[in-house]
């Protein structure tokens, strides 16, 4: 017994210890990872901090340089004229090379770029002589030609002019133009040496610890100025000096000792240490109550998804890899009358298909399983079965379901009950065939009364000529007499014949338009359009006295639209203008209806070209007050109008997928136009 209890408290104790040094260990490792990351830490702060002192000093020295060559080009500008006192302007370019020495020369050319007068620099001895300075292909008279152009100076690309024995200097040129008001009497081409450049215009105290350099943007050295190397460690920074015409990079390379570890190591011994000391305590008391608060959160955020999932109308489920339902909520329960249980019972079909319809939907299910889903925004239609039997339509929306690691774990699809959209859909429709069916009989009415007026022409001639051949023909005439008559009284018949067609076009036109019923919408000429109406409206025309007149643009491609309800609208709009030239002193009476292509660039390019159709009248126009209900259902300015003409043309030209708008003609009257397009476009 003792020994097994020595045993047990031994192997207690064991345990106990390596629990304790294994938190010890594992302290240590914080700690001396802690260590060596801000050790490394420092060193990289003083790296980044050495780069960027010399970032902020390369970009210095190119403004001071920048400033320099701003104040050269000044001073050129501010120089005398060569061409109105030559000593003054050597004087002047002499006393500019001796002050600078990173100029080498400064020349005088004339507005045609040829060179009269030149200065050179004091402190070197160039060979100028071995220069073409004068050909149209030099960098300088490129330079020139440029700075004439934009007015201002120029820089000209940098060369190498060699001075033999193998050495040689690297120079850039400026050209100045000099002008007083238009006039160009020449101009200013300076020499600058790019390595004086280096030694004259950067800070001595800068040149000393850096090695600084011309590069070309491709890295090509052009002048360097070198410092003995005080260090194992390069730095480079670089700036870019953009001049106008020219490029230039000024590379700056410095030497520096490694970063002093032994410092930082100290520094790093102290902070490391208090912060493990502190660590081990704060860290369990944040984690119990990180750990407190997220249970808090989950749950929070399970009691407002829960809230949520169950006011929405919309139904939700989801399915696993496997096809199996997992998840419905009660919306989608409510829809199809099912309970949860009754959905996510496994032995079970799936309830809520039509058996006739579930091997199509089982079909249907594969290929969604496979991953070949519509787009998430388009969704598709099917149709459900409520448990009492009843055969419902569904919008159905499909997205693939992800979890919080990022994987495909199965489908989420979200349900909408059409029911009612399809009902209202359907009253809509009813309704606006109601209203169709209603213009169509105003109209028919009204081109009643306009038969009575136009047969009465036509059947009065029928009639005058029928009297008229009796009286030609006398009663108990010889055979031999009726002779002279018959040409009198054939060409009686033949108006009488001519009159009866008469009155007959105008019924079947009548006719035509009264029995023809609402079609599929089809591809149809202008020409058509216009045949089938202007019967009809020059009808009308007549009684009124309003000339009528067609133009249909050359090349106009057929419309898709239904024929019947756009012969409708052009009728109503026709009627209307007409109706709108009917007061006294109207003048011109002069309907137009015009087709051709719209405007419509970018669809006409892409083969989906609108056609317009416009109905212009020089009647009496419509106010302001008139417009704002002019599309209103029974709204009308007419005596015996019903108000149902302009708001059934809208809704027509709204269908096909454009507007009805008018506006203002000029000197009087208005113009209703819409466009119909050329494709199917429903």
């Amino acid at each position: 017994m003792l020994m097994t209890a020595w045993a047990r408290w031994t192997a207690r104790r064991w345990h106990y210890s390596w629990r304790r040094w294994s938190l010890w260990l594992l302290l240590m490792l914080l700690v001396a990872g802690m260590l060596v990351m801000q050790v490394w830490l420092a060193g990289r702060y003083e790296v980044s901090e050495v780069q960027q002192r010399l970032d902020r000093e390369a970009a210095d020295a190119v403004a001071d340089i920048r400033t320099t060559f701003n104040s050269n080009v000044n001073r050129l500008r501010t120089m005398p004229r060569y061409d109105s006192d030559v000593m003054a302007w050597q004087l002047t370019a002499a006393d500019m090379l001796r002050n600078h020495r990173d100029l080498a020369h400064i020349e005088w050319r004339n507005p045609q770029m040829q060179i009269e007068a030149s200065e050179e620099s004091p402190y070197l001895n160039l060979q100028w002589s071995s220069i073409d300075r004068t050909g149209v292909n030099t960098e300088s008279n490129t330079a020139c030609m440029r700075a004439q152009r934009s007015g201002s100076a120029s820089y000209a690309g940098s060369y190498f002019l060699s001075q033999g024995n193998g050495t040689g200097l690297e120079l850039l040129e400026l050209c100045t133009p000099v002008q007083s008001g238009e006039r160009l009497h020449g101009f200013v081409v300076v020499t600058y040496i790019l390595q004086n450049v280096l030694t004259d215009l950067v800070n001595e105290n800068f040149r000393r610890n850096h090695e600084l350099s011309f590069t070309e943007p491709d890295g090509t050295r052009l002048a360097i100025v070198s410092t003995p190397r005080r260090g194992t460690r390069v730095f480079t920074a670089t700036q870019l000096l953009d001049l106008p015409g020219a490029t230039l990079m000024l590379r700056i390379d410095s030497w520096h000792a490694a970063p002093n570890v032994f410092p930082n190591v100290l520094t790093a011994l102290v902070t490391g240490m208090s912060i493990a000391l502190v660590t081990v305590l704060v860290v369990l008391v944040r984690d119990n109550r990180k750990r407190l608060k997220a249970e808090r959160d989950l749950g929070d955020a399970l009691a407002f998804r829960k809230a949520m999932e169950d006011s929405l109308v919309t139904g939700l489920r989801a399915r696993d890899l496997q096809g199996k339902t997992t998840y419905v909520n009660p919306a989608f329960c409510e829809m199809v009358g099912f309970t949860a249980e009754e959905i996510l019972d496994p032995s079970r079909s799936t309830p809520y298909w039509p058996p006739e319809l579930a091997p199509e939907y089982a079909r249907r299910q594969r290929i969604r399983l496979s991953g070949q889903l519509p787009p998430a925004r388009e969704g598709y239609e099917s149709t459900f079965m409520r448990k009492d039997g009843v055969r419902f339509p569904v919008l159905i929306f499909e997205a693939p379901l992800i979890n919080a690691a990022g994987l495909h774990t199965g489908w989420m699809s979200a349900f909408v009950d059409m029911s009612e959209q399809r009902r209202v859909e359907e009253l809509s429709r009813a309704s606006q065939e109601r209203l169709q069916a209603t213009a169509r009989l105003a109209t028919v009415g009204e081109m009643a009364s306009l038969l009575s007026h136009e047969l009465n022409q036509p059947l009065a001639a029928i009639s005058s000529y029928a009297t008229g051949t009796l009286n030609l023909l006398p009663e108990n005439a010889p055979a031999d007499e009726l002779q002279a008559y018959l040409p009198d009284v054939r060409m009686a018949v033949q108006r009488m014949a001519f009159q009866a067609e008469r009155a007959g076009r105008v019924i079947k036109s009548v006719h035509d338009f009264v029995r023809r019923r609402g079609q599929a919408r089809e591809l149809v000429p202008p020409q058509e359009l216009l045949d089938a109406v202007l019967p009809l409206v020059r009808l009308q025309g007549r009684k009124l006295q309003v000339e009528v007149v067609a133009v249909l643009a050359p090349d106009v491609p057929a419309v898709y639209c239904d024929r019947t309800m756009v012969e409708q609208v052009l009728l109503n709009l026709s009627r209307n203008g007409m109706q709108a030239m009917d007061s006294p002193g109207c003048e011109p009476r002069l309907l137009r209806m015009d087709v051709r292509l719209a405007n419509a660039q970018g669809d006409a390019a892409a083969g989906r070209a609108w056609v317009e159709f416009a109905v212009t009248d020089w009647g009496v126009g419509i106010s302001g007050e008139v417009a704002q209900q002019l599309y209103t259902p029974f709204f009308t300015t007419k005596d015996e109008g019903m108000g149902l003409g302009l708001s059934l043309c809208r809704t027509v030209v709204e269908q096909h997928g454009s507007h009805l708008v008018h506006h203002d003609n000029s000197p009087q009257g208005t113009i209703f136009s819409f466009t119909l397009p050329t494709w199917r476009n429903d």
